[in-house]
């Protein structure tokens, strides 16, 4: 069974320093052997912006310094063969720019997702 992750709904969970949930899971099951890629789009090509930076979340005297390092999640999927799609139309309608993104991101255009998600046995949507 080989499916595809598409994540959408992004910075869900990661006000701390946890990691997106679909990320997180995503490389836990890649870790007991399934066979998973990624698709980012809408809000969730943001995780592909190499420079991001988390400042410090303070409560009162209670300083949260340790935030996400979503581009460093998503790196690390492909350093574990993963291959992470990005909506090019929704990287132009952020004004991201390639030279901003992590590298070995696979972008698709739009028009071309019915043709991607042939490949796959299942498609969860996040």
């Amino acid at each position: 069974m080989k499916a595809l992750n598409i994540i959408e709904s992004a910075y869900r969970g990661t006000l701390e320093e946890q990691d997106d949930t679909v990320v997180w899971l995503t490389h836990a099951m890649k870790g007991a052997g399934a066979e998973l890629d990624v698709l980012l789009k809408g809000n969730a090509v943001n995780y592909a912006v190499a420079s991001q930076h988390v400042p410090s979340l303070v409560f009162g005297e209670r300083v949260q310094s340790h935030g996400p390092h979503l581009a460093d999640d998503v790196a690390g999927l492909i350093g574990k063969g993963i291959t992470v799609h990005i909506i090019q139309e929704d990287l132009d309608a952020r004004g991201i720019q390639a030279g901003e993104l992590i590298d070995g991101l696979t972008p698709v255009a739009r028009g071309d997702l019915p043709s991607l998600f042939e490949g796959y046995d299942h498609i969860w949507h996040w």
